[in-house]
């Protein structure tokens, strides 16, 4: 199974997220199939960037999103 989720980058105590297209299978910060996005919460507020025509080619194709990448796709209009 496909699974659009969140692999953690950056430093101690500062998270930034890289939205991405990877199997179920690997680990959260492992290979990944494709990366879609960003994610920086740091920010106020929340910096979302969205590749939103690959987001939607990987959803067509199954891809499930977890349910944060799902709140971050409602926030940026996809879907």
């Amino acid at each position: 199974m496909v699974k659009i989720r969140l692999t953690r980058i950056g430093e101690k105590k500062v998270p930034l997220y890289r939205i991405v297209v990877a199997d179920a299978a690997a680990p959260r910060s492992g290979r990944a199939i494709d990366t879609i996005g960003t994610y920086d919460p740091n920010t106020e507020p929340s910096t979302v960037k969205i590749d939103a025509e690959a987001a939607k080619k990987w959803l067509a194709c199954g891809a499930q999103p977890t349910t944060v990448v799902k709140k971050l796709f409602r926030q940026a209009g996809i879907k």
